[in-house]
């Protein structure tokens, strides 16, 4: 099969770092473990920063998540408590995986990257959960199942983007926040929503509710 090449030149690393940030809010493991297969594959060259997302572990563990997410971010409700709990995991996770696919080039590179990569992933974070809160106030699921499945697609269209066209990524990316960010603001009481619940949550008194 052929090889799409070495993720080592700048504007590929660029946008890797980029697109493992943004798609980290949404998916996460289907990141980690698309990304992992790729180099293990030997279908890219990846950063050695990110070589250890191709150990047999880290594929396994990530690949096992990925399933169980298909099907959690698919039901009304679960998916937000879902949603909320990864809020602790995917922006950190975001900004790791930034710093590791640029802190080859020194710890300022990979500071800058980090913060970066945290940024987009808190931001894709916040717009997928103020979009599922919105969701789940129609009594239906298939809006839910609907936005899941768009989801999955652009996780891998965005990974394929950055590692194929990564000037079409970069203009793709800023359309994807611009429109983020108009969302939420159209959103904003099921954003109040989302968050009143998330500091439920921390303050012990139950998991948030998925609607207003």
């Amino acid at each position: 099969m052929d090889t799409i090449g070495n993720l080592v030149g700048t504007p590929q690393l660029l946008a890797l770092a980029a697109a493992l940030g943004w798609v980290s809010g949404i998916r996460l493991y289907a990141a980690v473990f698309l990304v992992g297969a790729a180099g293990y594959m030997g279908w890219v060259g990846l950063p050695e920063g990110l070589h250890v997302l191709e150990h047999p572990g880290v594929l396994a563990a990530s690949g096992f998540m990925c399933f169980i997410e298909f099907f959690a971010d698919k039901i009304p409700f679960v998916d937000t408590v879902w949603d909320t709990i990864h809020t602790f995991i995917r922006i950190p996770a975001g900004a790791a995986l930034a710093a590791g696919a640029l802190g080859a080039d020194g710890p300022a590179a990979g500071w800058i990257a980090a913060i970066l990569g945290g940024t987009l992933a808190a931001t894709s974070h916040a717009t997928k959960l103020t979009a599922r809160a919105a969701a789940n106030t129609s009594p239906e699921p298939f809006s839910n199942i609907g936005l899941s499945l768009l989801e999955d697609g652009f996780t891998v269209f965005m990974l394929w983007l950055a590692a194929t066209h990564p000037v079409w990524f970069a203009v793709v990316l800023v359309i994807s926040i611009v429109a983020a960010v108009l969302l939420m603001l159209v959103l904003v009481q099921f954003l109040r929503t989302v968050l009143r619940g998330l500091k439920r949550f921390l303050s012990g008194d139950g998991l948030p509710q998925g609607t207003p």
